[in-house]
Formats: C-alpha cells, structure tokens, sequence
C-alpha cells in the first residue's frame, strides 16, 4: 500500500475519471482509494474511505453546491479540489466561501492537477494561477476595506498584518504598500509571509481572491 495522500475522485464521465485516477496513481506518495460518478458517492465515499482528498468534477455539485458542506462537516480536515469546464467569477467564489479549497480548470495539465493534490494535501488552498489571475483582472481591483480582527472565517491577524492585506487586495506591489506604511520591502515580504500562511494560500492572487469573499458587493468592484 502506497503511504501518502488517499484520494478519491468523482467525476460524471468514466473516461475522464479514468484519466484523473491514472494520473493520480502514477505517483508514490499518491494513493486512490475510491471512485465514483455523482455527489452521492462523493459523501458515501468520504465516509467509507476517510481519504485526505476528494477531487470532484464541479458539475456534480449542480444545481448547489451544498453538498459541500456535508462533505465537511464529515471531516472538517478534508481538501475538497474541483475541476470546472470554465472559469466563472461568481462559481469559483461560492466555492471558496463553501470551504472548496482548490480550484482547476479540466483543461489544466497532469503536473497542475498533482500540484493541487500535494498543495491540498499539506493543508493549504490552490488555484490555478492563470485562473486567479484572469479572475482579478475581470472583477478589476477592490477597493479598500479594512480587514478586521474579528472578520469571520479569518485567522488571527496582527494588526499590520491586518493593514498590510487591507492595502494588497487593492492590486498594490510590496513596494507600493511599503512606500503607503513607510516600511522596506523586506519588512513587507516578511509580512506577507506570514499573512499567506496564516491564510493558507499560496500566493498574494489567492489571498485577494479569498478576501474578496468578505467584502461587501457594494464594496468589490471599483
């Protein structure tokens, strides 16, 4: 038996589960320990087999996405990574809020999805950075919004850090946010390490992405 990460995959077409599930299997610290074709199986699956991952086919999830939700609630631990057909705003974002916490395109390449599989299974969230970053630029730059202490689903935050990431979801570089705090840029790349920690995230896109999920509508868009 392979010691890694258990995956299960859920996907409608048995062709492209086929695909995903040999792409999986073709690494050592990669484990597939159930399959099936529908949410249904998903939860049965998520129960029986207790796996670290479950990849799933977005189209599953229709016409809700509130399956996720059970998912979780039977391992709060559990990475849950979607592949879409296409990119739309509003779905990756109800995804994210859900606690989906990779996200990938079915056009992505093997590597991309074995990427997202080993970030997911380290504890932290992926998405494909092309994805993030079309995602962005459609939704155009947030304005700013004061990231409080006590913002739901948020972990603790120090308040620069907190300033810091209110300042970055503008679209700002670490030198723009440098030169608004008076700070260096290697005072703020330490800030912004931490804060993509503490967030779970790769990288500063993802971050965005992730607070723009509590910011108010009137608010997101400039």
């Amino acid at each position: 038996m392979k010691e890694g990460f258990r995956v299960c995959v859920v996907a409608r077409q048995p062709l492209f589960r086929d695909g995903v599930v040999l792409a999986l299997n073709s690494q050592i610290d990669i484990e597939v320990v159930g399959h099936g074709s529908t949410i249904e199986d998903a939860i049965r699956l998520s129960e029986e087999r207790t796996p670290d991952i479950v990849v799933i086919d977005a189209g599953a999830f229709c016409p809700s996405m509130e399956a996720v939700e059970t998912l979780l609630q039977q391992n709060t631990k559990l990475g849950i990574l979607l592949l879409a057909d296409t990119a739309e705003e509003e779905h990756v974002y109800t995804a994210l809020k859900r606690g989906v916490r990779g996200y990938i395109l079915k056009g992505a390449s093997s590597a991309e999805l074995l990427q997202a599989v080993a970030v997911l299974g380290q504890g932290q969230s992926f998405i494909s950075p092309s994805l993030a970053a079309k995602l962005l630029i459609r939704s155009g730059p947030l304005q700013y919004v004061e990231v409080k202490a006590s913002s739901p689903n948020l972990p603790h935050l120090t308040p620069r850090e907190r300033q810091i990431l209110s300042i970055l979801v503008q679209g700002r570089s670490n030198k723009e946010i440098g030169n608004t705090l008076d700070l260096s840029e290697k005072t703020i790349k330490h800030h912004l390490t931490n804060i993509l920690q503490k967030l779970r995230v790769r990288n500063r896109v993802e971050a965005a992405l992730m607070m723009s999920k509590y910011v108010p509508q009137h608010q997101t868009l400039s």
